[in-house]
């Protein structure tokens, strides 16, 4: 079996409602479903229960937190690739498998795309196709449209102690003991922004703080992460300088090398960030 899906679900019937709506109408169907309810006393059970045909496995009751409930996931699970897609998420549309395991991989961590949605409106995140640590330190991979291989999150569980930024660590942990990672340019589903790692704030950089601690990542590095981030920064602003020149010289029918020696300009940035 190639995927297991996880879904964590918590008194969010509805959205709940629309996870279950996307997965159901997928035209890959080589893999498991299975559905961790955390007891909810919102009509959510009896939602599991009407589809429960669908799920390899599915149980409602008290948890410890959204990393228990999706560790209890990770042990049951028997696909070659785990993904993550809770309650409120949903695949960006019906082919949206079928596109990712068209591709041949083997990769411990494979990613993709994912729809940031606001109200109406879906911005899709396109993620590097290069994974530094420095781009994981200062940011995350969504965990919805990302697959795990089995076997190293089942040999090292989401950290419980903490509330919102377990994935980021599991990431972290990952590229430093030089897991493969492998970017996919295919948009695999949308992220429900209203979850508490998006409106975490404050508690986000606490825990990651409280992370990088306990790591102890030398401070040399993490001085070399943050002058890498800022030169990134500066780079991109160059970048964008660059890219309306490139514009204003079209518009104006100016010489046509040096157009073309700018665009290799920003391939080369490009490249490099």
């Amino acid at each position: 079996m190639k995927l297991s899906i996880i879904t964590v679900n918590l008194n969010n019937r509805d959205g709940l409602q629309k996870t279950i709506d996307s997965v159901v109408s997928q035209t890959f169907r080589d893999f498991e479903w299975i559905v961790i309810d955390g007891g909810s006393t919102d009509g959510s059970k009896e939602l599991i229960e009407q589809y429960a045909d669908h799920f390899a496995y599915w149980v409602s009751e008290p948890d410890k937190g959204i990393y228990n409930a999706m560790n209890k996931g990770i042990k049951v699970a028997k696909g070659d690739y785990l993904q993550f897609l809770n309650s409120g998420d949903w695949l960006f549309d019906e082919t949206a498998l079928e596109r990712i395991f068209s591709h041949c991989f083997d990769a411990d961590i494979v990613y993709g795309d994912m729809g940031i949605c606001e109200g109406n409106k879906i911005d899709i995140r396109k993620y590097s196709e290069k994974l530094s640590f420095n781009y994981l330190l200062g940011y995350s991979l969504g965990h919805c449209a990302t697959f795990h291989k089995r076997e190293i999150l089942q040999e090292e569980l989401y950290d419980e102690e903490l509330k919102i930024v377990a994935d980021w660590k599991f990431f972290l942990t990952q590229a430093l003991k030089n897991s493969k990672f492998e970017h996919l340019g295919e948009t695999v589903s949308c992220f429900d922004t209203t979850g508490i790692s998006s409106t975490g704030g404050h508690k986000v950089i606490a825990e990651r703080e409280k992370v990088i601690k306990e790591m102890k990542i030398p401070e040399s590095i993490l001085n070399d992460c943050v002058f890498m981030d800022e030169m990134e920064k500066e780079m991109r602003v160059y970048l964008d300088r660059v890219r309306k020149m490139i514009d204003y010289s079209k518009k104006k029918k100016l010489y046509r090398k040096m157009i073309s020696g700018c665009l290799r300009m920003v391939e080369l940035l490009d490249n490099m960030i």
